[in-house]
């Protein structure tokens, strides 16, 4: 028999596809609030309902950190949209050992198997998915955050243009911390927050910027509870992708708290691809906007409140 204290949820089903366990101790890492699987010890876990990551570096990590804390005979339950590793993960589970019961249901696969006592190839899969150290950036990242391993190009062009920056602002959806590591080489910077919906981020963050003025935040921007206003700047890549899906509405809802939390005068700096359709957001939101970069594929703007 198991109690909530030992049945996890990891992400969020769709219910349509299944209903998860109610109550359940929720593990997803974009979740705020969640606990770490990663820290959960081995075999306390009577039962675990996935809603696998896209990711198959990222997914194999979750999975071996699942199974590794599932108890041996515990039910796991793992599902995922067919184009985004759903079809692949029968064999995945057979790879670490399971013997799987695999069922389509409203173009998602779902996986079923209880928790062998004996596991082939965890360590491995947990560490090719683990945090570390990327020579290329010279800044720690773990598979599964946005370009995890390389610069994006938008960023990139940001900090091409991006000026040296004063007072008290903001890095909504600051990832690993590239922007906000720009924006704190200026002296006259006094108080930066970092907020990530996506944990690992703001872990990686955390290791990435070494600045007393840095205050690091694992929240999601839509929480009515999170607060800001009166920013002198406020820095965005901001993502058009929410669970997997491409979404422009959320990038159009961070344009929006930008507004809101910048002072008359305040500036927020943008960056974008080209396709995005931010600018009608930003026209009636702004006294002023400036394109002033397009190139690659991207733009960047900086808006004046």
């Amino acid at each position: 028999m198991t109690d909530t204290n030992d049945i996890g949820l990891y992400g969020t089903p769709p219910a349509a596809v299944l209903s998860p366990p109610t109550p359940a101790i929720q593990f997803s890492p974009v979740i705020p609030g969640a606990e770490a699987l990663e820290l959960r010890d081995d075999t306390t876990l009577g039962s675990l309902v996935m809603l696998a990551p896209p990711g198959t570096v990222e997914r194999r990590f979750a999975l071996a950190h699942a199974l590794r804390a599932l108890r041996p005979g515990a039910a796991l339950t793992v599902l995922a949209p067919n184009d985004k590793g759903g079809t692949r993960l029968a064999k995945e589970l057979d790879a670490f050992g399971c013997t799987v019961a695999d069922t389509a249901r409203r173009h998602h696969r779902i996986c079923t198997t209880a928790r062998p006592k004996k596991l082939n190839g965890l360590a491995e899969a947990i560490a090719a998915g683990a945090p570390r150290l990327i020579p290329e950036t010279g800044l720690w990242s773990q598979p599964g955050i946005f370009s995890w391993d390389r610069l994006d190009p938008g960023s990139a062009l940001l900090l091409e243009h991006l000026p040296p920056l004063a007072g008290t602002g903001a890095d909504f959806g600051c990832g690993i911390g590239v922007l906000a590591r720009a924006a704190l080489t200026s002296s006259t910077v006094q108080r930066l927050a970092l907020v990530d919906i996506d944990r690992r981020a703001i872990d990686a963050a955390r290791r990435n910027i070494d600045d007393p003025r840095a205050d690091l935040r694992w929240a999601d921007l839509r929480d009515p509870a999170l607060r800001f206003e009166g920013l002198d700047f406020v820095l965005m890549n901001p993502p058009f992708h929410d669970g997997g899906a491409e979404d422009k509405a959320l990038g159009q809802f961070f344009i929006q708290r930008a507004a809101t939390a910048l002072r008359p005068g305040g500036t927020c700096w943008l960056t974008a691809n080209r396709h995005l359709p931010y600018e009608g957001v930003m026209k009636p939101l702004f006294s002023r906007m400036t394109l002033k970069a397009d190139a690659g594929g991207f733009k960047v703007y900086e808006a004046v409140k």
